[in-house]
């Protein structure tokens, strides 16, 4: 048996490899908060390293007593500080410091050094929608920096808002996951975008955070079979909870109130007829011997039969477009 005194033993020691500890963080939660496994590393350490002195983790870590020290090492500068058995803990920046891994697996894949233990630790994860914060740090700076988007209005983005509606529809009528995703994305921005320029009115502004927060609340208050006591167990009786709740909300003089007119006709006319119907009023169409009553008319069966009169017409107006390219290809 060796002595832990002996020349033997302080040779083994010596030649013990160590362990280094690459840490990661996300730059998309609050500074301070990583996991328990992160915060472990770090007091175990022999010594941290960070090449980054502006990380936003550093004034969290030496709160904590954590010694940082603000290095960039070689892939050779970390295996000698852990020749002996020590364990390094890097705090990694944004970009994972590929130079420094990189050049370890030069070491590893050379053959001639014993390589420390090799760890990579994520000290904190993205929450779910973490990268909206991206869009809206990416849309302050182009709101700032860009000479056509710091020129734009509510008015003059409107007609994007309703091409990037359209083309979401036509992705999802298509089919297409890839294409539906990018539509996704562009009708999100509309909505971040309107956000940034309504923070800049000087008498009422407000921000994304007062959208969400608004839209949020109105989920919530809609929801009471989700959120409150009350019970619904099929979609007829959601329906009527969110209607209900909704009609306290407005406090509508008329059916008709906040029916968008500037919306397609046929969609218009079934907005209209599902008012109609669920107050449970009849209300006869004019007969003027005009094509629009015949429409009219079409329009209002069709929402009585839970058929989309919109959809509907779309679909058939695909299908002849694509009749006449198969007469065009013959």
């Amino acid at each position: 048996m060796v002595n832990a005194s002996s020349p033997e033993a302080a040779g083994s020691e010596a030649a013990a490899p160590g362990r280094v500890v690459l840490l990661t963080t996300s730059h998309r939660v609050a500074p301070g908060l990583l996991s328990w496994p992160a915060w472990q590393a770090l007091r175990d350490a022999d010594r941290v390293l960070c090449a980054d002195g502006t990380h936003p983790q550093l004034p969290y870590l030496r709160e904590a007593g954590i010694a940082v020290e603000e290095t960039s090492p070689t892939a050779e500068d970390l295996l000698d500080a852990c020749a002996g058995g020590h364990t390094v803990v890097v705090v990694a920046s944004g970009e994972g410091e590929p130079a420094l891994t990189d050049g370890l697996a030069r070491l590893a894949g050379s053959g001639r050094v014993r390589m420390p233990e090799l760890e990579l630790l994520p000290a904190s994860y993205d929450l779910p929608g973490a990268r909206l914060l991206d869009l809206v740090q990416v849309m302050d700076r182009i709101r700032a920096e860009c000479p056509w988007s710091s020129r734009q209005t509510h008015e003059g983005l409107a007609k994007y808002g309703i091409e990037e509606a359209y083309e979401l529809v036509e992705a999802i009528e298509d089919g297409d996951r890839e294409e539906l995703r990018e539509e996704l994305g562009d009708v999100l921005l509309q909505v971040v975008f309107h956000a940034r320029i309504a923070e800049e009115h000087q008498d009422e502004p407000f921000s994304i955070d007062d959208v969400a927060g608004t839209i949020v609340a109105k989920l919530v208050h809609r929801h009471p079979h989700v959120f409150g006591d009350a019970t619904a167990t099929t979609p007829e009786e959601v329906k009527e909870h969110w209607l209900r709740t909704k009609q306290v909300e407005k406090q509508r003089t008329s059916v008709t109130e906040g029916v968008p007119l500037g919306q397609p006709g046929l969609a218009l006319a079934a907005k209209l007829a599902s008012r109609v119907r669920t107050a449970g009023r009849e209300v006869t169409v004019p007969r003027t011997g005009g094509v629009g009553d015949d429409l009219l008319r079409l329009a209002i069966e069709a929402e009585a039969a839970g058929v989309d009169p919109e959809a509907a017409l779309r679909a058939a107006a695909r299908a002849y477009r694509d009749a006449i390219r198969d007469t065009e290809r013959d």
